[in-house]
Protein backbone atom coordinates (compact mmCIF):
# COMPACT_ATOMS: atom_id res chain seq x y z
CA UNK A 1 0.00 0.00 0.00
CA UNK A 2 1.61 3.20 -1.01
CA UNK A 3 2.30 5.59 1.75
CA UNK A 4 0.08 9.14 1.93
CA UNK A 5 1.92 11.54 0.96
CA UNK A 6 2.93 14.28 3.89
CA UNK A 7 1.09 17.97 2.80
CA UNK A 8 3.87 20.35 3.71
CA UNK A 9 2.41 23.57 6.50
CA UNK A 10 0.91 26.50 4.67
CA UNK A 11 3.08 28.72 4.08
CA UNK A 12 2.93 31.96 6.13
CA UNK A 13 5.11 33.67 4.32
CA UNK A 14 5.96 33.73 0.48
CA UNK A 15 8.68 36.05 -1.20
CA UNK A 16 8.87 34.98 -4.99
CA UNK A 17 12.03 36.49 -6.58
CA UNK A 18 11.73 40.00 -5.13
CA UNK A 19 13.62 42.71 -5.94
CA UNK A 20 13.38 46.21 -4.66
CA UNK A 21 15.09 49.35 -5.95
CA UNK A 22 15.92 52.77 -4.65
CA UNK A 23 17.37 55.56 -6.59
CA UNK A 24 18.46 53.47 -9.29
CA UNK A 25 19.90 50.91 -6.57
CA UNK A 26 19.31 47.30 -6.58
CA UNK A 27 18.58 46.94 -2.13
CA UNK A 28 17.20 43.60 -3.16
CA UNK A 29 17.10 41.49 -6.13
CA UNK A 30 15.76 37.78 -7.05
CA UNK A 31 15.68 36.61 -3.59
CA UNK A 32 12.68 34.65 -2.19
CA UNK A 33 11.90 32.85 0.94
CA UNK A 34 8.88 30.79 2.22
CA UNK A 35 8.21 30.55 5.91
CA UNK A 36 6.02 27.91 7.60
CA UNK A 37 4.14 27.78 10.56
CA UNK A 38 6.68 26.90 13.85
CA UNK A 39 9.34 27.90 11.56
CA UNK A 40 12.54 30.16 13.24
CA UNK A 41 14.33 31.61 10.38
CA UNK A 42 17.46 34.09 10.68
CA UNK A 43 18.78 36.19 8.08
CA UNK A 44 22.45 37.07 8.25
CA UNK A 45 24.67 39.70 5.78
CA UNK A 46 27.16 41.90 6.54
CA UNK A 47 25.81 45.99 6.45
CA UNK A 48 23.99 46.95 3.42
CA UNK A 49 23.56 43.47 2.57
CA UNK A 50 19.09 44.43 2.58
CA UNK A 51 18.23 42.40 5.70
CA UNK A 52 16.17 45.72 6.85
CA UNK A 53 15.04 45.60 3.27
CA UNK A 54 13.74 41.93 3.53
CA UNK A 55 12.07 42.55 6.89
CA UNK A 56 10.35 45.70 5.64
CA UNK A 57 8.68 43.42 2.81
CA UNK A 58 7.73 40.94 5.18
CA UNK A 59 6.36 42.86 7.75
CA UNK A 60 4.00 44.56 4.89
CA UNK A 61 5.51 48.14 5.25
CA UNK A 62 7.10 47.97 2.07
CA UNK A 63 6.13 46.67 -1.52
CA UNK A 64 8.31 45.14 -4.07
CA UNK A 65 9.55 47.08 -7.33
CA UNK A 66 9.06 43.28 -8.51
CA UNK A 67 8.40 39.88 -8.00
CA UNK A 68 5.36 39.42 -5.38
CA UNK A 69 5.32 39.21 -1.69
CA UNK A 70 2.10 36.85 0.21
CA UNK A 71 1.67 37.24 3.56
CA UNK A 72 -0.74 34.96 5.83
CA UNK A 73 -2.07 34.10 1.78
CA UNK A 74 -2.32 37.84 0.67
CA UNK A 75 -0.18 39.54 -1.94
CA UNK A 76 1.20 42.70 -1.05
CA UNK A 77 -0.37 45.42 -3.14
CA UNK A 78 -4.10 43.42 -3.25
CA UNK A 79 -4.56 43.99 0.51
CA UNK A 80 -5.39 46.42 2.99
CA UNK A 81 -1.88 46.34 5.18
CA UNK A 82 -3.50 47.37 7.85
CA UNK A 83 -5.67 44.04 8.06
CA UNK A 84 -2.42 42.24 7.84
CA UNK A 85 -0.27 43.94 10.45
CA UNK A 86 -2.81 42.84 13.12
CA UNK A 87 -1.58 39.79 12.77
CA UNK A 88 2.27 40.42 12.60
CA UNK A 89 4.64 41.07 15.55
CA UNK A 90 6.92 43.41 14.84
CA UNK A 91 9.52 44.03 16.98
CA UNK A 92 11.59 47.24 16.68
CA UNK A 93 14.15 47.96 19.32
CA UNK A 94 14.27 51.87 17.85
CA UNK A 95 10.64 51.95 19.43
CA UNK A 96 9.89 55.41 19.67
CA UNK A 97 8.42 55.80 23.05
CA UNK A 98 9.11 58.87 24.98
CA UNK A 99 6.69 58.75 28.12
CA UNK A 100 7.28 57.03 31.48
CA UNK A 101 4.43 54.20 31.22
CA UNK A 102 5.04 51.44 33.01
CA UNK A 103 6.03 48.31 31.68
CA UNK A 104 2.52 46.91 31.77
CA UNK A 105 1.20 49.46 29.97
CA UNK A 106 3.62 49.59 27.34
CA UNK A 107 2.96 45.40 26.82
CA UNK A 108 -0.85 46.30 26.50
CA UNK A 109 -0.35 48.70 23.46
CA UNK A 110 0.39 46.22 21.84
CA UNK A 111 -3.37 45.22 21.74
CA UNK A 112 -4.07 48.55 19.76
CA UNK A 113 -0.93 48.48 17.84
CA UNK A 114 -0.08 52.08 19.16
CA UNK A 115 3.06 53.54 20.33
CA UNK A 116 0.75 55.10 23.30
CA UNK A 117 -2.26 53.75 25.47
CA UNK A 118 -5.44 54.83 23.40
CA UNK A 119 -7.79 56.46 25.68
CA UNK A 120 -10.62 54.62 23.67
CA UNK A 121 -9.87 50.81 24.56
CA UNK A 122 -10.25 49.42 28.13
CA UNK A 123 -8.18 46.10 27.99
CA UNK A 124 -9.97 43.10 28.93
CA UNK A 125 -9.94 40.87 31.90
CA UNK A 126 -8.44 37.79 28.96
CA UNK A 127 -5.89 40.56 27.55
CA UNK A 128 -4.51 41.65 30.92
CA UNK A 129 -4.19 38.08 31.88
CA UNK A 130 -2.48 37.55 28.72
CA UNK A 131 0.29 40.53 29.30
CA UNK A 132 0.88 39.22 32.91
CA UNK A 133 1.54 36.01 31.48
CA UNK A 134 4.31 37.54 29.06
CA UNK A 135 5.88 39.47 31.27
CA UNK A 136 6.69 36.64 33.43
CA UNK A 137 7.52 34.47 30.76
CA UNK A 138 10.01 36.97 29.25
CA UNK A 139 11.72 37.17 32.82
CA UNK A 140 10.33 40.99 33.28
CA UNK A 141 7.53 40.36 36.46
CA UNK A 142 9.65 42.25 38.83
CA UNK A 143 10.10 45.17 36.37
CA UNK A 144 6.49 45.17 36.16
CA UNK A 145 5.34 48.64 37.68
CA UNK A 146 8.55 50.10 36.44
CA UNK A 147 8.80 52.94 33.91
CA UNK A 148 10.00 52.60 30.15
CA UNK A 149 12.37 55.46 30.93
CA UNK A 150 14.24 53.75 33.70
CA UNK A 151 14.65 50.29 31.73
CA UNK A 152 18.31 48.72 30.56
CA UNK A 153 18.33 48.21 26.59
CA UNK A 154 18.05 44.23 27.53
CA UNK A 155 15.00 45.02 29.31
CA UNK A 156 13.68 47.13 26.55
CA UNK A 157 13.93 44.74 24.22
CA UNK A 158 12.21 41.98 26.21
CA UNK A 159 9.18 43.99 26.92
CA UNK A 160 8.73 44.72 23.18
CA UNK A 161 8.80 41.34 22.64
CA UNK A 162 5.87 40.79 25.08
CA UNK A 163 4.20 43.84 23.18
CA UNK A 164 4.58 42.37 19.65
CA UNK A 165 2.76 38.81 21.39
CA UNK A 166 -0.42 40.52 22.58
CA UNK A 167 -2.58 40.25 19.52
CA UNK A 168 -1.26 36.59 19.22
CA UNK A 169 0.37 36.59 16.48
CA UNK A 170 0.86 34.04 13.79
CA UNK A 171 4.57 35.48 12.77
CA UNK A 172 7.06 37.27 14.59
CA UNK A 173 9.64 39.62 13.09
CA UNK A 174 12.70 40.83 14.98
CA UNK A 175 15.33 43.30 13.80
CA UNK A 176 18.33 42.52 15.49
CA UNK A 177 17.16 42.09 18.71
CA UNK A 178 20.03 41.95 21.08
CA UNK A 179 21.91 45.20 19.32
CA UNK A 180 23.42 47.28 22.43
CA UNK A 181 22.90 44.18 24.80
CA UNK A 182 25.71 43.36 27.25
CA UNK A 183 26.73 39.61 27.74
CA UNK A 184 24.10 39.09 30.49
CA UNK A 185 21.12 40.73 28.78
CA UNK A 186 21.84 39.04 25.59
CA UNK A 187 22.06 35.81 26.94
CA UNK A 188 18.67 36.56 28.96
CA UNK A 189 17.12 37.56 25.63
CA UNK A 190 17.91 34.32 23.79
CA UNK A 191 17.00 32.18 27.02
CA UNK A 192 13.22 33.79 26.05
CA UNK A 193 13.18 33.54 22.97
CA UNK A 194 13.57 29.82 23.16
CA UNK A 195 10.87 29.40 26.32
CA UNK A 196 9.05 31.52 23.53
CA UNK A 197 9.41 29.48 20.53
CA UNK A 198 8.63 26.15 23.02
CA UNK A 199 5.42 27.83 24.49
CA UNK A 200 3.57 28.82 21.47
CA UNK A 201 4.93 26.46 18.63
CA UNK A 202 2.63 27.41 15.75
CA UNK A 203 4.48 31.34 15.97
CA UNK A 204 7.20 31.64 13.10
CA UNK A 205 9.75 33.78 13.29
CA UNK A 206 12.35 36.01 10.92
CA UNK A 207 15.30 37.30 13.40
CA UNK A 208 17.74 39.88 11.55
CA UNK A 209 21.05 39.51 12.88
CA UNK A 210 24.84 40.62 12.11
CA UNK A 211 26.37 38.55 14.47
CA UNK A 212 25.60 34.18 14.49
CA UNK A 213 26.61 34.59 18.79
CA UNK A 214 22.91 36.45 18.97
CA UNK A 215 20.97 33.39 17.64
CA UNK A 216 18.95 31.58 19.62
CA UNK A 217 19.31 27.76 19.63
CA UNK A 218 15.75 27.45 18.73
CA UNK A 219 16.71 28.58 14.93
CA UNK A 220 15.60 26.19 12.82
CA UNK A 221 16.44 27.68 9.21
CA UNK A 222 18.36 30.74 7.64
CA UNK A 223 19.33 33.31 5.16
CA UNK A 224 22.09 34.21 3.65
CA UNK A 225 22.26 37.85 2.02
CA UNK A 226 25.18 39.83 0.21
CA UNK A 227 25.09 42.67 -1.82
CA UNK A 228 20.82 42.18 -1.94
CA UNK A 229 20.78 38.47 -3.15
CA UNK A 230 21.03 35.14 -1.73
CA UNK A 231 23.92 33.12 -1.31
CA UNK A 232 22.31 30.44 0.66
CA UNK A 233 19.01 29.58 2.01
CA UNK A 234 17.86 26.46 4.11
CA UNK A 235 18.03 24.38 7.14
CA UNK A 236 20.50 26.38 9.71
CA UNK A 237 22.70 23.19 9.92
CA UNK A 238 23.11 23.02 6.13
CA UNK A 239 23.50 26.95 5.82
CA UNK A 240 25.12 27.82 8.71
CA UNK A 241 28.77 26.38 7.77
CA UNK A 242 32.35 27.61 7.29
CA UNK A 243 32.33 27.81 3.80
CA UNK A 244 28.70 29.36 2.92
CA UNK A 245 29.16 32.39 6.15
CA UNK A 246 32.61 32.59 4.63
CA UNK A 247 31.83 33.58 1.15
CA UNK A 248 28.81 35.59 2.04
CA UNK A 249 30.96 38.13 4.63
CA UNK A 250 33.88 37.66 1.97
CA UNK A 251 36.38 36.77 4.65
CA UNK A 252 37.26 33.46 5.58
CA UNK A 253 35.15 32.83 8.73
CA UNK A 254 35.19 29.31 10.82
CA UNK A 255 32.05 28.40 12.42
CA UNK A 256 31.13 25.99 15.03
CA UNK A 257 27.74 24.41 16.54
CA UNK A 258 27.86 23.43 19.79
CA UNK A 259 25.04 22.77 22.40
CA UNK A 260 22.49 24.09 19.86
CA UNK A 261 24.38 27.72 19.36
CA UNK A 262 26.14 28.75 16.74
CA UNK A 263 29.74 30.65 17.10
CA UNK A 264 32.11 32.69 14.39
CA UNK A 265 35.76 32.99 14.41
CA UNK A 266 38.63 34.40 11.59
CA UNK A 267 40.42 31.10 10.13
CA UNK A 268 43.72 32.24 11.04
CA UNK A 269 46.03 31.61 8.32
CA UNK A 270 43.51 31.70 5.65
CA UNK A 271 43.56 33.67 2.46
Amino acid sequence: MTPEAVTPEPALLEADRVDVVRGGQYLLRDVSLTVRAGEHWAVLGANGAGKSTLLSLLGAVEHPTAGTVKVLGRQLGRVDVRELRAHLGHVNPRHPLRSPLTVRQVVLTGTTQTIEPDLWHRPTAEQLDHAEELIHTLGIGHRAEHAWTTLSQGERGRVLIARALMPEPRLLLLDEPATGLDLTAREQLLESLDELRARYPEVASVLVTHHLEELPGSTSHALLLRDGLTTAAGPATEVLTTELVSACFRHPIRITHSEGRWSARTRRGAE
